[in-house]
């Protein structure tokens, strides 16, 4: 008994290494400098600025006793932070609840280092009612969601202004419905002009879906229903459309999007200069993608770039911000037409050149240097179980890897504004994650990479890669896990861990692959064989063949896979 005891408490801090390792990258929502070099950190009672090139030079920017508010006790449990174009305000979010998946409502306050005032906004609002709060570009208002309507609050005299009125559970301003966040990845539902004189946000109309009750058994003593606006499968979804309002109120101008607003999506929406808006559209099958410019102040729409695809095709991929070049002449956008996941540039007449040649996936777009003509990305051509980071340039070109060839297994960035340092993760099946701070291009180390004291004392299971080729001629990925003093001319049981579905990678050379959290004890010392197959259908960097084959062949084809190249296993 003790054993398995101890057995559970190393997975635990494996486990624990892991968030360590990702909290120390920060992530895609890092609040870096202008300068790009430091960024912002929250910690239990303060925020901190920190030199990502000096890691002892840490700045308080907002102490204890600059977060408790006047005749309170106890200071604002911060959970987000974000600073206003100038630096002088300070934005952040507490108290927060989850809507769905995540916890994007709460409560926001404002924090001017000048007048030295903590300010709440939304006052007369319910309490953890407010969403996506964003000040205006020129810092003077922040705009928010509130019950699932728009308002902006003047930050002067703190005058707050409704935009929406019409806003209910069913009719929705400013955010998304179940299946926007879930099925498309949309949350923040408006953004700010240039000007900063208005906004331009999605209207969702679900009062055509009948709720679905899902059952809470676990946070109250005695299970309720929650109502969500859940269309089930042949049900219609709800009716999208996007519009642009005054800050100051008045009628909203509706962008006249070609089209049945029910049968098709509006997964995408920004600015595109100070009277354009370029939106993505999915058709209701979401295998037609069209991008659309379209007139602010009018609603005149211009289609300027379509796509279709045999089987699906992907939303754009981050649901806020647009990778624009030149000033917003063009842009970057991923594309699968040639077979191969690549990154190409488009211009505002559709004119599109192929950035990314080659046979081999772009993983992800991780940042735009465009001072230094280059462009980096994540990809690994030879191996689909790992990541590393690329660079092209924006001329478009072959590709030069940026990791270190000695860094085999699965690599993380966040790549500074400036393109020149970038928070770096690292770890690999056999390796603990570590976190670091790397010079761009050269992929320097600046500081850290330590391996933390508990990790040194853990064993990781000798987990082995390999290929298989199954009957049907398909090439699967592969680990195993043998058994402690594994003898050849012996039998073991093995189990296998599978997924197979569209969503995730389950053979990946990271951390944390071969361990099993939901096994007592250890599978190797116990005698088992513990192994997993990537079928075709999973998101692995191989080609679009690869993962949309799974297209109206889940439950059949991703299932033979898994039989067929356990019966190579097995050989």
């Amino acid at each position: 008994m003790n054993q398995h005891v101890a057995r559970r408490a190393g997975l635990a801090v494996a486990l624990s290494l892991v968030a360590a390792a990702a909290g120390a990258q920060v992530g895609p929502g890092t609040q870096w400098t202008k300068d790009g070099y430091g960024y912002l950190q929250v910690r239990p009672d303060s925020v901190v600025q920190l030199d990502a090139r000096q890691p002892t030079k840490v700045q308080t920017i907002l102490s204890k006793k600059q977060l408790t508010p006047a005749g309170q006790a106890a200071p604002l449990k911060v959970r987000r932070v974000a600073l206003s174009d100038d630096g002088h305000l300070i934005l952040l979010n507490t108290n927060t609840k989850r809507v769905w998946r995540y916890d994007t409502r709460g409560d926001y306050w404002v924090y001017d280092t000048g007048t030295k005032k903590l300010t709440q906004l939304g006052r007369g609002r319910p309490e953890s009612s407010l969403m996506f709060a964003k000040f205006s570009p020129d810092g003077r208002r922040v705009a928010y969601v509130s019950e699932h309507n728009l308002f902006v609050e003047n930050l002067a005299d703190n005058r707050i202004t409704q935009l929406t009125s019409d806003g209910t559970d069913k009719l929705i301003n400013g955010t998304f419905d179940w299946v926007y966040e879930e099925e498309l990845d949309c949350r923040d539902g408006f953004r700010w002009s240039p000007d900063g004189q208005r906004l331009a946000y999605w209207q969702l109309d679900a009062r055509k879906t009948p709720n679905y009750l899902m059952l809470n058994t676990t946070d109250k003593l005695y299970p309720y229903t929650v109502p969500v606006e859940y269309p089930v499968v042949g049900e219609d979804p709800s009716r999208c459309r996007v519009g642009v309002i005054a800050v100051g109120g008045g009628e909203t101008t509706w962008m006249d999007v070609p089209g049945d607003a029910v049968q098709h999506y509006l997964p995408r929406m920004e600015w595109a200069g100070a009277n354009e808006l370029i939106v993505q559209q999915l058709n209701r099958r979401q295998n037609e993608s069209k991008l659309l410019l379209c007139t602010a102040a009018t609603g005149a729409v211009k289609p300027i770039y379509s796509e279709t695809d045999k089987a699906w095709l992907d939303a754009k991929d981050g649901a806020v911000g647009w990778n624009w070049l030149e000033g917003g002449k063009s842009f970057v956008w991923s594309s699968e037409k040639d077979g191969w996941r690549h990154l190409y540039r488009v211009d505002r007449t559709g004119k599109e050149q192929l950035l990314t040649p080659g046979n081999y996936d772009v993983i992800s777009l991780e940042s735009i240097d465009e001072a230094g003509g280059q462009l980096y990305f994540l990809a690994s051509p030879t191996n689909a179980t790992q990541r590393y980071l690329y660079k092209v340039a924006l001329k478009g070109g072959k590709a030069e890897r940026v990791t270190p060839a000695n860094l085999g297994g699965t690599n993380g960035y966040d790549i500074s504004p400036n393109g020149k340092i970038a928070l770096h993760t690292y770890s690999s099946a056999s390796t603990f994650p570590v976190a670091d701070v790397v010079s761009l291009p050269t992929h320097q180390r600046l500081h850290g990479g330590e391996v933390p004291a508990p990790a040194a004392k853990m064993k990781l299971p000798k987990t082995e890669f390999f290929q298989v080729k199954t009957v049907d001629g398909v090439t699967l990925d592969g680990w195993m896990v043998k058994p402690t003093n594994f003898d050849p001319a012996k039998k073991y049981p093995i189990v296998f861990m599978v997924y197979g579905e569209p969503a995730s990678q389950t053979v990946t050379d990271r951390f944390g692959t071969g361990l099993n959290r939901l096994y007592q004890g250890s599978m190797a010392d116990d005698g088992y064989i513990y192994a997993s197959l990537e079928n075709r259908g999973a998101p692995a960097p191989r080609g679009r063949e690869f993962r949309k084959a799974i297209y109206h062949n889940i439950g059949a084809l991703n299932i033979r896979d898994q039989a067929m190249g356990a019966k190579e296993v097995l050989k």
